[in-house]
């Protein structure tokens, strides 16, 4: 069984210390970065398996190193935001973080969240889970999706969708017209064992919203049923003369 690589961004020294101790405990490599340059650098140099992300980084944020990431790589991305730091959390998962943790954490939850990443991230790659388990190919209105090529068109226009997004909005257009609850959208896109809160799936649907609503602050397609969960509307019939 290969060792997961972490790459540990966080410039402070007691956490950089008891972090790779622990995790090192825990059966997972650790490379470290203690600025955001460095932990560009290093996620080239290195290819981890996982970043754990600190927000607050000297040279370049954390926000910014998670954006420039996000252009080219899907690799599964914790961010670590002080604690109730909400707007941060919010900022970091519209940039493509997958979770995030809050400090100060215990070193036993954020190995279970590590592991639910990398478990997710290795079925997505063999094709057992997620988009794959589904329809190859999704049209609905103007949207479109295909899984073999990871592409999502907007009435012909291509749009970005990291790993997460996908399978979210395959998941909905699989599903066009039924209600789906957020514990079963959780469950499918992070997992039956994801610890987070729901907040994260509220964030990646507004990240989609603003990717395929005419007008994301008033969603025709993906609508919230309060109480339950999300729905992918049936386009309107086109009228005819």
């Amino acid at each position: 069984m290969t060792t997961p690589t972490i790459l540990l961004v966080e410039d402070e020294d007691s956490f950089v210390e008891a972090l790779t101790v622990g995790l090192n405990r825990e059966g997972f490599r650790v490379e470290v970065a203690q600025d955001g340059a460095t932990a560009l650098q290093r996620f080239h140099e290195v290819k981890p398996d996982v970043i754990l992300l600190d927000l607050m980084l000297p040279r370049i944020s954390g926000i910014d190193v998670c954006r420039e990431i996000r252009k080219t790589s899907s690799v599964p991305i914790i961010m670590v935001t002080a604690k109730s730091a909400e707007i941060d959390m919010v900022v970091g998962l519209e940039v493509g973080a997958d979770d995030y943790i809050t400090k100060p954490y215990r070193i036993r939850e954020l190995v279970a969240r590590l592991r639910a990443l990398l478990r997710r991230a290795a079925m997505d790659g063999s094709g057992t889970a997620g988009p794959a388990a589904g329809a190859r190919s999704l049209v609905v209105g103007d949207v479109a999706l295909d899984s073999d090529e990871h592409l999502v068109t907007v009435a012909g226009d291509t749009v970005n969708m990291p790993l997460k997004e996908f399978e979210l909005l395959h998941l909905l257009l699989s599903n066009v017209g039924r209600v789906l609850p957020r514990e079963l959208l959780i469950d499918r896109v992070w997992g039956a064992d994801y610890v987070g809160d729901t907040k994260t799936l509220d964030v990646h649907i507004k990240r989609i919203r603003a990717k395929i609503e005419p007008d994301p602050a008033r969603p025709e397609r993906i609508v919230t049923i309060r109480g339950l969960g999300y729905k992918y509307e049936r386009p309107a019939p086109s009228m005819r003369a």
